[in-house]
């Protein structure tokens, strides 16, 4: 019974088990690991990595996908970031804007951002293309809006109150932090305890049983791709409050770290499987994977090959679980 017992929780927690082992080999490999500045330095990175993961972890749960999360981060960065700036000369589409509270530009950025994520799921839903298809058209369109926006210019010298939601510091932990754990916190809500997260894990289970037991598909895939890119949209507001600017370029292959995260936290893309405790894992397991190939000195250009093989070996393990079961 013991030995069930250990069985059971081994693979349960088995994701969580890989990230102490990890912890554990890079700490006595190099103890600096471990110092309270480099785990800041880790929560930090993969911040905004982690809040579109908590945004692309249910298209993913859905059966689908969303590759335009990097750039509605860059989207969102460089609208938001011209409505903060500190001189007045405004935006590249607004010449004469005049001095605004902080909270327009957050909200200009949001809504542009979340306004991608409808249309997206408008696409997905109602015109059948397939998610990656109407995902990747939405993320080159996406991309070109932010560099016609900016001409490709940077957008600098941002208030310092908008500044602050980036840099900021609150009860010994960065904001940008604190943002992204209360993002996972609603998104594992939503997933476990509301009527929407049963609906899509059974759409992604099942689409047709789905349909069967009365829900309505397409609205709720709306709902899902609305959601990742405000996830993304929030991703990019913050990023531009960090870096202290806006910029076209940014969340460059940020939407594949993201998938990459959920995926080895264990999220099916077969759909219907998703846990929101794996894609913390799995967010917490690549952000020490980057952290720990550059203490110990990896060659920048293998920890590519490095990250690409955990993930192919992620998706291996997840279809031969899934075999298993089946």
């Amino acid at each position: 019974m013991e030995v069930q017992k250990i069985k059971r929780f081994t693979s349960t927690h088995s994701i969580w088990l890989v990230l102490v082992v990890m912890v554990i080999f890079t700490a006595v490999m190099n103890p600096r690991f471990l110092s309270m500045d480099n785990l800041h330095n880790i929560l930090m990175t993969e911040a905004v990595i982690g809040i579109l993961a908590a945004g692309v972890m249910w298209c993913i749960l859905a059966k689908g996908i969303d590759l335009s999360l990097g750039s509605v981060v860059a989207l969102v960065s460089v609208v938001s970031a011209s409505f903060v700036q500190v001189f007045d000369y405004g935006s590249k589409l607004f010449p004469n804007l005049p001095d605004l509270p902080i909270g327009v530009g957050v909200a200009a950025g949001i809504a542009v951002g979340t306004l991608i994520g409808l249309i997206n799921g408008l696409l997905v839903a109602y015109t059948k293309i397939p998610p990656f298809i109407a995902t990747l058209g939405t993320q080159l369109i996406a991309r070109s809006l932010a560099q016609l926006y900016t001409n490709a210019y940077p957008v600098p010298t941002l208030k310092p109150e908008f500044k602050a939601l980036g840099q900021g510091w609150f009860l010994g932990m960065p904001n940008i932090v604190w943002f992204m754990v209360i993002i996972l916190a609603i998104s594992g809500f939503m997933l476990t305890q509301t009527r929407f997260g049963k609906n899509i894990y059974a759409i992604g289970g099942n689409e047709q049983a789905a349909r069967v037991a009365g829900i309505h598909v397409e609205k709720n895939l709306i709902k899902v791709y609305t959601w990742s890119c405000f996830c993304a949209a929030v991703g990019g507001v913050l990023l531009a409050a960090r870096a202290g600017s806006g910029n076209s370029s940014y969340g460059l292959n940020y939407e594949l770290d993201a998938i990459a995260a959920v995926t080895v936290g264990g999220t099916s893309h077969s759909g219907g499987i998703c846990r929101i405790s794996g894609v913390i894992a799995g967010i917490l397991i690549l952000g020490v994977l980057k952290n720990a190939m550059i203490f110990i000195g990896i060659n920048p250009y293998v920890q590519q090959a490095i990250k690409g093989a955990i993930i192919i070996g992620a998706v291996v393990f997840d279809m031969r679980k899934n075999a298993k079961k089946a």
